[in-house]
């Protein structure tokens, strides 16, 4: 049987190891193996085939629609037509709405992103009998496994 968890890279991850050594598992059944990291920032717009959740559109769509409300209905009081003034409204409400959305994405979610922080970085795969399975994932999650898992 195999037996697959994630750690983040610390000291628990060498103790879990010794413990599985000194429960019978030899040094040739066990795998770690480091992830590397998304270094590049996430995209802005999505494509129709990539869509990450995030999205710079909405509130811009909502301040633009109350703007040009706005516009049209003072656009009665001035001198261009309420046409135009709708059209300036929702313009400005919508660049208005999407650097709103820009600066919260860039600023307060990467710092969110930052302190948030739990990362798999290290995957351990341990190859067991099924008498010893027990045991091991029993020792996995006593050394702060973020997940395990069990494959036959």
């Amino acid at each position: 049987m195999q037996t697959f968890s994630t750690f983040e890279h610390s000291s628990y991850l060498e103790l879990c190891i010794t413990a599985l050594e000194q429960i019978g598992i030899e040094k040739e059944a066990i795998l770690a193996v480091p992830l590397e990291n998304r270094v590049e920032d996430r995209r802005l717009m999505d494509t129709l085939h990539r869509a990450d959740g995030v999205s710079l559109f909405d509130k811009g769509a909502a301040i633009g629609t109350a703007f040009s409300v706005i516009g049209a209905s003072v656009g009665f009081i001035l001198e261009l037509c309420p046409i135009y003034w709708g059209l300036i409204g929702a313009a400005t409400g919508f660049i208005l709405g999407f650097m709103i959305d820009y600066i919260l994405f860039k600023v307060v979610h990467k710092r969110k992103r930052l302190i948030r922080g739990k990362k798999s970085e290290i995957v351990l795969v341990v190859n067991c009998t099924k008498d010893q399975v027990d045991k091991v994932e029993r020792i996995l999650w006593e050394n702060l496994a973020l997940g395990v898992a069990k494959l036959d």
